[in-house]
């Protein structure tokens, strides 16, 4: 089968489309025809091999793990001997290792919990494969470390990236009004998932405008929790699930345990957090997306040959929404 792989960290250029053995299920394994896959930032930061402290779980020299991607979806083609709940035939969208390839198993990928759902029926392949990672963010960013209720008012930074457009459309399902900030070229996008308000970032900074807000929801990292603390009301609260990209790790680091240590000594609270991959989550997602609630935002879609262009574009920090990537089949 085709799969891309990569045998040392370094730019796009060392993504190789290659000819590699179909995966044979283990006992408690789901192998899954890929129908499409999507690519996170965190795809292309562990090609990179990222800051030195990551470098030391990826591997000093060479990569341990050599088959991007994590979300996916596509049909089950067999099942090991433990698996009851799939068969071969069914429709199906979660994570799994090795996702940009023709066949992949569900197994642990970059030290997330794999999970997988049935895919509704009038969701497409590429909409479902949008959804695991990005849309579990900010469903677990916004429902357990915000607590968010109907009424309140969230903000969320980077409105029109992977996380962020899936974050305008869970708080607004959960009852909030939402304020979105992203650039000029966005603006209408952001508004069409339904945000109430849209801040154009190149024409205001977010963090000096005379609005409050219970919750924000920060995917870019451009603005220390000081400058978020003039816009939070008295109990609100910061979430980050993004970093800015070439900001050395000691310094996000610094900035990190400073804001932690404030935030016990004022009434405004900092939460940073990673996404954790679980099937009870996953079937809220896509419940969400069944009724309508949410629906996923595809800017660009890539084969599987061309999964080098694929990680040049999301490297630009520029994409709207996710990126698809579908094996040449």
């Amino acid at each position: 089968m085709k799969a891309i792989v990569y045998h040392n960290f370094g730019s796009p250029d060392v993504l190789e489309y290659q000819d590699i053995e179909k995966p044979i299920p283990a006992d408690d394994e789901v192998l899954i025809k890929v129908r499409a896959a999507s690519v996170n930032p965190l795809d292309w930061k562990l090609m990179k091999g990222g800051p030195f402290i990551l470098r030391l779980l990826l591997g000093l020299g060479k990569p341990k793990m050599k088959r991007p991607g994590v979300d996916v979806a596509g049909e089950v083609e067999a099942v090991g001997k433990n698996v009851a709940q799939f068969k071969p035939g069914d429709q199906v969208f979660g994570t799994c290792a090795g996702a940009f390839a023709e066949y992949a198993a569900s197994k642990s990928a970059s030290g997330l919990k794999s999970a997988l759902v049935i895919k509704p029926d009038d969701l497409t392949y590429e909409q479902a494969a949008s959804a695991p990672v990005a849309a579990l963010t900010a469903l677990q960013g916004l429902r357990d470390k915000a607590r968010i209720q109907p009424g309140h008012k969230v903000l969320v930074n980077g409105a029109a990236g992977g996380v962020g457009t899936f974050a305008v459309q869970i708080a607004k399902s959960f009852g909030a009004k939402v304020t979105g900030v992203c650039s000029t070229r966005n603006v209408d996008l952001v508004r069409s998932i339904g945000a109430d308000q849209v801040v154009d970032y190149t024409q205001q900074d977010c963090t000096k405008g005379g609005q409050r807000y219970d919750i924000v929801l920060d995917c870019v990292g451009n603005h220390s929790f000081s400058e978020w603390r003039r816009v939070l009301n008295p109990k609100g609260i910061l979430v980050g699930v993004g970093a800015p990209d070439g900001v050395p790790l000691s310094r996000l680091l610094t900035g990190l345990i400073g804001a932690l240590v404030r935030s016990v000594f004022v009434s405004q609270k900092i939460a940073i957090f990673i996404a954790r991959v679980n099937q009870q989550d996953l079937t809220t997602v896509r419940d969400l997306m069944a009724a309508g609630k949410v629906t996923p935002v595809i800017d660009k879609r890539y084969r599987l040959s061309e999964a080098r262009d694929a990680f040049r574009y999301m490297e630009t920090g520029h994409a709207r929404g996710k990126v698809i990537i579908t094996p040449d089949y």
